[in-house]
């Protein structure tokens, strides 16, 4: 695939990615405070939605057959099947429509989307955020006291963290998720979004 025909001195692309339970969301709503001029477009899901989040804030819900249709239509810049069952998507649209206007992008992605957005955007308009920690020991401890999952949930988490990890150090940048250290972790996101945009 041929990448989209964009400006290198128009918009930048940021990816946030990295396993379940790193606090990427969490990360994402200190940098929307943060820099209110960036934009941040909702992803497409056909996960059930969760008690504490909101249609539109971060995802659109939808159902599979839905899904399927707009990928039929060409709706999606990039799609995945995550964790071997629920689809996500990036909406084409919000995402070059900003990108051409010269606004910077923040999103979070999985590794199959990075690779994906790769193919069809400019690198040196990419710049990748990947969170994680320093053991699968350390984020499983976090993902069960999260929430209570199932053991066959908790071994496709551990399969897509050997996975993503395989590719840390493809990333522009890496931040290690600490326990207890929410207001460290915000503050380095800040500071390296800060770099990007003096770019």
């Amino acid at each position: 695939m041929s990448s989209i025909s964009l400006e290198k001195s128009l918009g930048k692309l940021i990816l946030i990615l990295g396993p379940s339970g790193t606090g990427k969301g969490t990360v994402i709503n200190h940098l929307k405070k943060c820099y209110p001029e960036l934009v941040f477009p909702a992803s497409y899901t056909t996960r059930d939605m969760r008690a504490n989040e909101v249609e539109g804030e971060v995802y659109h819900f939808t159902s599979k057959p839905v899904f399927r249709q707009k990928i039929e239509s060409g709706d999606f810049l990039e799609w995945a099947i995550v964790h071997g069952d629920n689809y996500y998507g990036t909406d084409k649209k919000q995402i070059l429509e900003n990108l051409q206007a010269g606004k910077t992008v923040c999103r979070e992605v999985d590794i199959q989307g990075v690779l994906s957005l790769q193919n069809l955007i400019p690198k040196e308009q990419i710049y990748t955020i990947f969170l994680t920690t320093d053991s699968w020991e350390k984020l499983e401890n976090r993902i069960k006291k999260r929430a209570n999952i199932s053991e066959e949930e908790l071994y496709k988490r551990k399969e897509s963290y050997l996975k993503e990890i395989e590719y840390k150090d493809q990333m522009s940048y890496t931040m290690y998720s600490e326990d207890g250290a929410i207001e460290q972790g915000n503050q380095e996101a800040e500071r390296i979004v800060a770099q990007i945009l003096a770019k």
